[in-house]
Parts: C-alpha cells; sequence; structure tokens
C-alpha cells in the first residue's frame, strides 16, 4: 500500500470515529500537585478562647485591644510581622494569650496568621484546639519536614498553626541552633504576608527563648499578679533586649498593683 492510499485509510477511520474517541487516543500528561495543608475543620470548645466563644465579654474585649495595639506597632512602617509571646515563669498564660490574640487576628478580613507552638517543653496550643500534635515544629527541625506539610488549618478565620510536634530530648540545643535560625528566616520570608506568633517557653527558668527574641520582630510580655514579681520582669527584660518590646499583658491585675506595674515600665523601659 502506498502512502498516499494510507493516508487516504486514516482519513477515512478518522471520520467515522467520534471526537471523543479520537481525544481519548491522545495522551494526557499526568500533572503532579502538591499535597493540601491539612485542614481541621475545628470547633472550639475550650471557654478559655473568649475571642471564640464569648467575643461580647470583657476579656474577649480586651484582647480586642491587645490585638489593635498591635496591628498599629507593627504596620507603622515596615511590616513587622514576627512576633514572639512569653512570660517570665511558667503558669503566667502566655500560651492563652498568644492562642486569643492569633484567633482574634485571624477572624479580621485583612489578616492572616500562623501560630507557632515553641514550647516543646510544654506544648499546649493543640490541647487547647483539639488538633493533632504528631507532625510539627520539632519534625520540621530534626526531620526536614516542609513546614507547608506541617501546618494545621483551622478554619477559623485565616488562622493556620504549626503544633510543637513530637518530643526533643536536648529543646536547648535545637533551639539556639544555626537549624532553628535558618528556619524562623525562611518562615518569615515564604509568609511575608502575614502574622507569625510565637508562643515559647518563659525566659528565666530556660535558655531558648533568649537566642529567638534576636530573631523576632517583637515581643510581647505576659505577666501574672502574684506569680511574678517586678524583679522577675526586670530581669526578663534584660535577657530579651534587642527587638522592640510591643508591651506587657498583666493578667489578673489588681488596680493597685497594676498602676505600680504602668509607672514601671513607662519609667525604665519607655
Amino acid at each position: 500500500m502506498s502512502r498516499i492510499e494510507e493516508a487516504l485509510e486514516k482519513a477515512a477511520r478518522m471520520r467515522v470515529e467520534s471526537p471523543s474517541e479520537v481525544i481519548a487516543k491522545k495522551t494526557v500528561p499526568k500533572v503532579h500537585l502538591p499535597p493540601p495543608m491539612t485542614t481541621a475543620g475545628i470547633t472550639v470548645t475550650n471557654r478559655l478562647l473568649v475571642t471564640v466563644n464569648d467575643p461580647h465579654t470583657q476579656a474577649a474585649e480586651e484582647y480586642s485591644k491587645l490585638k489593635s495595639v498591635i496591628v498599629k506597632m507593627t504596620k507603622e512602617g515596615s511590616f513587622l510581622n514576627m512576633l514572639m509571646v512569653t512570660s517570665s515563669v511558667g503558669g503566667e498564660g502566655k500560651s492563652l494569650t498568644s492562642l486569643n490574640l492569633a484567633l482574634s487576628l485571624a477572624q479580621e478580613f485583612d489578616h492572616t496568621v500562623l501560630l507557632v507552638d515553641a514550647d516543646i517543653r510544654k506544648p499546649s496550643i493543640h490541647s487547647y484546639l483539639g488538633i493533632d500534635n504528631s507532625v510539627g515544629l520539632t519534625d520540621c527541625l530534626l526531620d526536614g519536614v516542609d513546614v507547608k506539610d506541617a501546618l494545621i488549618r483551622t478554619g477559623i478565620g485565616k488562622l493556620s498553626v504549626l503544633p510543637a510536634g513530637r518530643s526533643a530530648p536536648n529543646p536547648a540545643e535545637v533551639f539556639t541552633s544555626r537549624r532553628m535560625r535558618d528556619f524562623l528566616l525562611e518562615m518569615k520570608n515564604r509568609y511575608h504576608d502575614r502574622y507569625i506568633i510565637i508562643d515559647t517557653p518563659p525566659v528565666l527558668p530556660f535558655a531558648e527563648t533568649r537566642s529567638l527574641s534576636a530573631i523576632v520582630d517583637g515581643i510581647v510580655l505576659v505577666a501574672k499578679e502574684g506569680l511574678v514579681t517586678l524583679h522577675n520582669i526586670e530581669e526578663t527584660l534584660q535577657c530579651i533586649k534587642g527587638p522592640p518590646m510591643l508591651g506587657i499583658v498583666y493578667n489578673e491585675a489588681a488596680t493597685e498593683f497594676k498602676h505600680d506595674l504602668y509607672k514601671y515600665c513607662r519609667e525604665g523601659y519607655a
């Protein structure tokens, strides 16, 4: 059979085949899509998360005021997007403060928030939200897990969470390493358009928070009356000098002591 006859026969076959049959014979290249971020679809039930469960209470209003101050201070010039929430000692409410602040920011239309649980000695963010903690920050640092594969989208506004992940036998060494610094700087650049709020260990008992303070753009210090002294606060501020101290959140404050603390902060660290 000549080439002309072969071409005529092929044309005849294509005339009788339906368009769908012709398309089916074509090779369609496979497209490999990146794995989607885990979505938790969280229903918040913890009553301490007042910015979601009791938005009209006085406590929620105080978090709203904190949010407004933070937004104003971090957007006056260049966007200061990486913030650290810490305390002098344990049990002062830093994790609840970081979480309620993150929730309050994320529920606004203009703000996307990534909350990082960096308190790997005593992680709690996952417990408050009821999310999985099997993969998180330590897995990114120690095992090379990409941060996008460890993030959990909460479904609450535009809030994503990086849990603490598995426990580390040497948290101080991990957090003071060059790897930690590079990881945070990569996150800051990758997610430059959103707030990154880092819940850290308390400052005085542990060394790692002091090294983290040299990386972030600003610090929020949580202090609880009856658990921390002005001497503790002064020592903490000396330990984390460097980035701007955005403010002190004073928990369960009696009026008289609250005024004394305000005067101290204004005169000593204005």
